[in-house]
């Protein structure tokens, strides 16, 4: 598998790589791999792919503290991103693999995800709902996934020392929520895993036995995606 350690200084420029990245082993004649790490300086939101904005978002709480808000192309909920979130993204083989379905796809990751934070934190973790990682009942990792004809993206976040008011006063309850958050509030519902984030991304990438460096990072198409899509309000807004 390949690897790549890459974070923008802008929020849509790090959203745009992963689609680009996609776009790239999608393109490619070959069945390789990717795991890619990045972990934003800058808080900002980020909107799944079909959400209402006035639905997930406070939009008077993000203007006060100028956050922006995004919108990335894979399903699921709102989030918060920023300083103290660690970034997966993995472009994986659909058939190689056998991930022929959404489900098959969290769960190759997850279960995976989920052993590795057993060893690296002594911790007993879950997978709960579609895609969500649990520890004691709470989520760590939330995660979605963007499919095309070749390739699956399985994307997320693991909470390692998050400011986690920031999620209760810039988002809004989710109107579709798991049945083991039984309503609870978002700080209520989260935790942080309390990592260092070296020793995660050298787990990460152990685990996922990526050794070789990407050399082919799609720069003109990143570049592209920002100026088209990710990086438009007319996108984030959209809905």
């Amino acid at each position: 598998m390949e690897y790549l350690d890459l974070t923008f200084a802008d929020p849509a420029s790090n959203l745009a790589c992963d689609e680009a990245l996609l776009d790239l082993f999608e393109s490619s004649p070959f069945d390789g791999a990717l795991l890619r790490l990045w972990e934003p300086q800058n808080y900002f939101i980020v909107l799944g792919h079909s959400n209402r904005v006035s639905d997930e978002v406070n939009l008077s709480a993000c203007d006060n503290r100028a956050l922006p808000v995004l919108r990335r192309m894979s399903g699921g909920g709102a989030v918060v991103q920023g300083p103290g979130c660690l970034n997966y993204s993995l472009i994986l083989p659909s058939v190689s693999y056998r991930l022929k379905s959404i489900g098959a796809a969290f769960r190759y990751v997850l279960e995976r995800h989920q052993r590795f934070l057993d060893d690296l934190a002594g911790v007993k973790a879950r997978i709960e709902g579609v895609s969500d990682l649990t520890v004691s009942g709470r989520k760590v990792s939330g995660n979605a996934q963007y499919r095309k004809s070749r390739f699956v993206l399985v994307h997320g976040t693991f909470l390692l020392n998050f400011d986690l008011a920031l999620i209760e006063t810039c988002l809004r309850l989710p109107a579709k929520q798991p049945a083991y958050r039984a309503a609870r509030s978002h700080l209520e519902f989260v935790a942080n895993l309390n990592l260092v984030s070296r020793a995660v991304r050298d787990s990460l990438r152990k685990g996922w036995e990526a050794n070789e460096q990407l050399v082919q990072v799609p720069l003109a198409r990143i570049e592209t995606l920002v100026e088209k899509r990710y990086g438009r309000e007319q996108w984030s807004k959209k809905f």
